[in-house]
């Protein structure tokens, strides 16, 4: 009876608030424990990633239960499932999302090279690889980016995007998503307003990923691997995620614009070109998928 009350309450609420409260809760789930995690085994036996198999135990837990509605209350085990949205996909869809999904993260870095010629965008901090063993390093990174593509995609994408999408349309969904998505790593001290837009962009991405094909799966690829080439990246280089070089050019205000500036601008018109062609053909391809599944 309890919990009958509290769903009818529930219910009642506006979609996009449910949608929120649902996508943030998802979240919150699966990166306070691995933030939690990963903070102790620094300050214990950082030799040692001990942090890694628990989180690999968790992770498995929070995919059984939030992915596949595993689990009580039974009563929102098909909600569950259908909210987190991994829909496995045909092979050629998964080829299209692929590269289309590689294309718009390649403009996003493009458009960061723009944006980063126009205002000062910040250095992002992370631990000094040098103190810890190379495995440990690779074992965290690669957790990390397990973490971040299953849980953010999870939530933001699947919980948070999906409802919005069907009751306001596409744009409003992917916007509300990439907003919260980009308000939840100001968490990280150096992020910042200026920041926003590229995270908005990477939402568009993922966000369109996710509209097209019904299926978080090819974001979650994507991210997880996006994150393991920025981090080490940002060791190896000192590049920040958000920059397209590890040493940062000149504001145009302080030189003007340069051949550089004019040539990366140039790049970002003819890859988001493509991009949007691409993300075209991927509404097709998913569409006849689609069709053909249902005949």
């Amino acid at each position: 009876m309890l919990m009958t009350v509290v769903e009818r309450a529930w219910l009642r609420r506006p979609v996009a608030v449910r949608a929120v409260a649902a996508g943030i809760t998802v979240a919150a789930a699966g990166t306070l424990p691995w933030a939690w995690l990963v903070s102790a085994n620094l300050r214990h036996q950082s030799a040692l990633p001990w942090c890694v198999p628990i989180m690999a135990a968790y992770l498995w837990l929070y995919w059984r239960y939030f992915v596949r509605g595993w689990a009580w209350p039974r009563s929102t085990a098909e909600t569950r499932r259908v909210h987190s949205r991994a829909n496995p996909l045909p092979a050629d869809v998964w080829g299209s999302a692929l590269l289309a999904g590689m294309l718009g993260l390649v403009s996003v870095l493009l458009l960061q090279g723009v944006l980063g010629r126009l205002v000062a965008l910040p250095h992002q901090r992370e631990i000094d690889p040098a103190l810890y063993p190379p495995v440990t390093v690779l074992l965290w990174v690669v957790m990390s980016a397990l973490v971040s593509g299953v849980v953010e995609e999870t939530a933001f994408r699947g919980y948070l995007q999906r409802p919005i999408e069907r009751r306001h349309g596409p744009v409003i969904a992917i916007f509300v998503a990439g907003a919260l998505f980009g308000l939840v790593h100001f968490a990280h001290p150096e992020v910042g307003l200026v920041l926003l837009p590229f995270y908005l962009a990477v939402a568009a991405v993922y966000g369109a990923l996710a509209f097209f094909t019904d299926s978080t799966l090819p974001s979650m690829v994507l991210h997880a691997g996006g994150n393991v080439f920025s981090a080490l990246d940002l060791f190896a280089r000192g590049r920040s995620e958000w920059q397209p070089s590890a040493a940062p050019a000149p504001l145009i205000w302080e030189i003007g614009p340069d051949a550089a500036f004019w040539g990366t601008l140039a790049a970002l018109v003819v890859v988001g070109t493509v991009t949007v062609w691409a993300y075209a053909a991927l509404a097709t391809t998913a569409r006849m998928a689609r069709a053909s599944t249902a005949a």
